[in-house]
């Protein structure tokens, strides 16, 4: 990552406190984002994610404080989104599903100011980190969902809406008994169906080897999806996804990164676009 998309910390006055004890009930960022947008609203199921606590810095909660409501999106399932009217433009929609701490997200969308990214993730310090990337670099191009993905796909997003989907380095969930929780399922895959457009691209990316084989078992074994690559097997990773830390980490620790890249296909009843 580049120096460039590096976000400075809000400075703040020598010996003033980054955090005060809230009373009880207070919200954590009153104008940021909520704690459980969704609330009770939708069934409770099987959930792919855990959300991890870790502390928010000065930087990270002033961004969350200063531009939740200009870029962020809390997923509670009760509206659904014009995409044209939140990103103020008709340019393509990618949805990234897990996104850390922003530093590949905001790099992409740096470099390709004609795609619009929507970023999803349940990770407060993430949220605000991103945040403070896209507003250090002037990137209007990233607006951050907080919440269940699903729920934002399933009830917030109408259907060919996304021009495509990019899951990095999801929760392998790599004990055999958690792998019912993993993302990249038949069913999963059913409801991305309805929200991509015929062309979308789905990108995904592991370097957990195992996961990275049931990748791409369950997305070969897709009506809606092909395979990108002629020989039905993984894809060398594409410049416009940037190595991330983890991934360095991950590689020189002797981990195997692989690249899944499937188009949508063709609805029935639509003819062919030539994507």
């Amino acid at each position: 990552m580049s120096d460039s998309l590096n976000a400075p910390e809000t400075p703040h006055a020598p010996g003033e406190p980054l955090r005060r004890t809230r009373a009880k009930g207070e919200p954590r960022f009153p104008d940021g984002p909520r704690a459980d947008p969704a609330g009770s609203h939708f069934e409770r199921r099987i959930r792919s994610f855990q959300p991890r606590r870790s502390r928010v810095t000065a930087g990270q909660a002033d961004a969350l404080q200063r531009l939740w409501a200009k870029w962020g999106l809390d997923i509670d399932g009760q509206r659904l989104i014009d995409l044209a009217e939140l990103f103020g433009n008709d340019n393509p929609v990618y949805l990234e599903i897990g996104f850390g701490m922003g530093e590949a997200t905001a790099q992409m969308a740096a470099e390709d100011p004609t795609t619009n990214i929507l970023a999803a993730d349940v990770h407060t310090p993430g949220q605000g980190n991103l945040l403070n990337l896209a507003d250090h670099n002037s990137l209007t191009n990233i607006r951050v969902a907080n919440g269940d993905a699903i729920i934002l796909l399933r009830e917030m997003l109408p259907p060919d809406a996304l021009n495509g989907l990019r899951v990095y380095f999801p929760d392998p969930w790599p004990k055999k008994r958690h792998h019912k929780r993993r993302l990249i399922q038949p069913e999963f895959l059913d409801l991305a169906a309805t929200r991509l457009a015929p062309g979308a691209i789905v990108h995904c990316a592991t370097d957990w080897e195992p996961y990275a084989e049931q990748m791409l078992d369950v997305l070969t074994a897709h009506p809606a999806f092909e395979n990108t690559q002629e020989d039905g097997g993984f894809a060398p990773r594409p410049q416009f996804r940037p190595q991330t830390r983890f991934e360095s980490q991950g590689l020189d620790k002797g981990h195997v990164v692989n690249d899944l890249l499937f188009r949508r296909v063709q609805h029935g009843d639509q003819p062919p676009t030539g994507a």
